[in-house]
């Protein structure tokens, strides 16, 4: 951790004002998430863990190895930890726009996203996703990908957040087998019937925050219709009936052509494949998003793949094989159906 810092509990406390409520950012299942400013006047969030157990220490390790090995402009930087609580403390970069849920599901901000930024927002939290996949070394799973996991900054940048769940992926191992844990709605049913654990858990989860940004719907919800509560399942029942028209929100539609949403409709409805392997990789989603958007900003323009893969940092084959995660013993089975962070 030589780019980390450990901080003090006393600035910590001071950063936060004693970690007062009106500094709450978030809640999730796992602890509170403060905004604190350090002495130099820099913005930071604090994220405290609610008990103390194993398993919430166990995270909090987890999550400080994995942050510590990734640098990508959209994945929070971890700017250090507090080794002094007995409740675990890490200290993030603040990213000053909250969250892509709040954006797209919270009154106030409803359709406020315009569909250039969507489609910005869905480019950029692949490319993260191919970084982690395929750059990474060892490779890693998030594992909790969703809309509240993935934060915006001013100019509306992605950042992908919340990495307690993840996984490291051991080299040379072809198969694991963890306990479920994720949030449903985004969980890959996959991953949720046979405990396997792979990539294409992610890409599942990627393609229902794909579909939160063309309908503007929640994942889960159960104010919904029982046939349309599940907004994954509802989608790919509509896409088969040529009929997904019906719940894509309007903005999107008047704003983008109709080859374009067509291709990335297709392209949700291939993430959402129910088996893993027919699902692409998140570097191939990375690409095609990349040439979309570029497409969509600069039509004339052709887009090679070698061009995009060079800006994801990737190395790997273009079609590389399904990687398999791995989990600790010492796990424990967690679906939480909050939206915390």
């Amino acid at each position: 951790m030589e780019t980390a810092n450990v901080f003090t509990a006393e600035e910590l406390e001071k950063a936060t004002n004693n970690y007062e409520t009106i500094r709450i950012l978030g809640r999730g299942g796992y602890g509170t998430v403060y905004k604190g400013i350090l002495p130099d006047n820099r913005l930071v969030a604090i994220k405290k863990s609610k008990i103390v157990d194993e398993t919430q220490i166990e995270q909090f390790i987890n999550e400080v190895i994995i942050l510590s090995q990734i640098n990508h402009r959209n994945v929070v930087k971890l700017l250090g930890c507090c080794l002094e609580t007995e409740v675990p403390l890490l200290v993030y970069e603040f990213v000053t726009n909250g969250t892509l849920f709040h954006h797209i599901h919270e009154e106030g901000s409803k359709s406020s996203l315009s569909w250039e930024k969507r489609l910005s927002i869905a480019a950029q939290t692949a490319s993260a996703l191919a970084y982690l996949h395929s750059a990474a070394s060892p490779p890693i799973i998030h594992r909790d990908i969703k809309s509240t996991n993935i934060l915006l900054d001013d100019n509306y940048m992605a950042k992908v957040s919340d990495f307690g769940a993840s996984r490291l992926v051991p080299l040379n191992q072809t198969q694991f087998t963890t306990l479920v844990q994720g949030t449903m709605g985004y969980l890959d049913p996959e991953y949720f019937h046979t405990s396997q654990l792979t990539e294409k858990s992610d890409v599942y989860s990627f393609g229902v925050v794909l579909v939160e940004l063309l309908t503007g719907r929640q994942a889960l919800s159960f104010d919904r219709p029982e046939q349309e509560r599940n907004l994954a399942i509802h989608f790919v029942t509509l896409m088969k009936e040529d009929k997904v028209d019906e719940i894509l929100e309007d903005r999107v539609v008047n704003e983008c052509s109709r080859d374009q949403l067509r291709e990335v409709t297709m392209l949700a409805k291939r993430c959402l494949k129910l088996n893993g392997e027919e699902r692409p990789t998140m570097k191939e989603v990375a690409i095609e998003l990349e040439g979309l958007r570029r497409s969509d900003k600069h039509p004339w323009v052709e887009h090679y793949s070698e061009e995009v893969e060079n800006l994801l940092g990737g190395t790997s084959d273009f079609h590389s094989s399904n990687a398999i995660g791995f989990d600790s013993l010492k796990d424990n089975v967690v679906i939480p159906l909050d939206g915390g962070r």
